[in-house]
């Protein structure tokens, strides 16, 4: 079996347990889900090998944390018939039609009806008393023009942020707030550290599919979501604004493991930093990191020789038939990075392969 469609890195204290004795999926307490819209569906080969095999979450319970579609992908895991739920997703979201004319008001209408298409609300309760998996969402509540449903105003905020963000990070705080749902008796260990930076709302019933709609509600492009049930009054949007890629030190202890499947190399903190290059999250963040993401030949090998991403749905706004095709087949050629890491982890070979971040 040829394995080179998938690269493994690791943060120093994963790295040295690694080479040491090997990956053992036990000591993995959270998988993370960053925000990256469309690039999410090379990631179903590996959820769907992770989710089918149970192989989180054995020993105690495994946070799910997610922003965008790493929360769209991870509401699916807590379902009561998660693989099933996991799979409509994926086919409702290919399959949604975008027009030309379409506003922020009917996005937020065809992703609200993604998002019901395979959340069921007969399964909430079940889903929040999952033994295996605790969902966490981030989201970010928008502060002055950033929250503004007129688009040239958001986009004069957004335009504001942008230059603010640009000479320190610190000031993203000045336009929106780091809200974080969770699904726990109590709230992730990450939102407890002296440093952190927002509010944490326990999800329930009633909150549950907002909390994951708002955290995919791309600025400019789709509607906030208002109001949140037991979150502070405002407009809710993308998480990813504040959390694009992995922002947080996850684990609790020195050995667990945060294990993340991205789609590329870098690492960018915030959705705004993507054309900063100097911007990477601080190094302590990553050392308990296991990151597996795809070869440049995998990529290659991709239509358009490309991880699907938005461009996509403007590249191919008259043309949707060949984009759906397009995505279908980045799916079914991600479909073995599952099964290729869990060969790895089995065979012993993963310290050969793994790489220090």
């Amino acid at each position: 079996m040829v394995m080179d469609r998938i690269r493994i890195k690791a943060g120093k204290n994963i790295y040295r347990i690694i080479k040491d004795g090997g990956f053992s999926f036990d000591s993995v307490s959270t998988y993370f889900g960053p925000a990256v819209g469309p690039r999410w569906l090379i990631a179903n080969g590996f959820d769907m090998t992770l989710l089918k095999g149970g192989l989180l979450g054995r020993s105690k319970p495994v946070q799910l944390i997610g922003s965008s579609a790493g929360a769209f992908r991870f509401a699916a895991w807590l379902q009561p018939e998660a693989v099933e739920s996991y799979q409509k997703l994926l086919e409702v979201y290919i399959n949604v039609k975008y027009a030309k004319h379409d506003t922020p008001a009917t996005s937020l209408r065809e992703i609200t009806n993604v998002i019901n298409a395979y959340l069921e609300d007969d399964a909430l309760s079940f889903a929040l008393a999952n033994k295996k998996y605790r969902l966490v969402v981030i989201t970010a509540r928008a502060r002055g023009l950033v929250a503004s449903s007129n688009t040239w105003l958001q986009k004069l905020g957004l335009a504001t942020c942008f230059i603010f963000n640009y000479f320190s990070r610190e000031n993203i705080y000045k336009f929106a707030d780091r809200v974080v749902f969770y699904n726990d008796s109590k709230p992730p260990a990450f939102c407890l550290k002296s440093n952190f930076r927002g509010i944490y709302v326990p999800m329930n019933e009633i909150n549950f599919k907002y909390a994951v709609l708002a955290s995919g509600a791309i600025p400019l492009v789709i509607d906030g979501v208002r109001d949140i049930y037991g979150a502070p009054r405002g407009v809710y949007r993308d998480g990813g604004l504040i959390d694009y890629h992995l922002t947080h030190q996850f684990a609790a202890k020195e050995n667990e493991i945060v294990l993340f499947f991205h789609h590329q190399e870098r690492i960018i903190p915030g959705w705004l930093d993507k054309n900063i290059i100097r911007r990477a999250p601080e190094s302590h963040i990553l050392d308990n990191v296991l990151m597996v993401f795809p070869s440049q030949s995998f990529i290659e090998n991709l239509p358009d020789e490309k991880v699907p991403d938005r461009t996509d749905l403007i590249t191919y706004i008259d043309d949707p038939e060949t984009r759906i095709k397009n995505w279908r087949k980045a799916v079914e050629l991600s479909a073995p990075l599952g099964e290729e890491f869990l060969e790895l982890v089995e065979s012993g070979k993963i310290r050969e392969i793994v790489e220090e971040i």
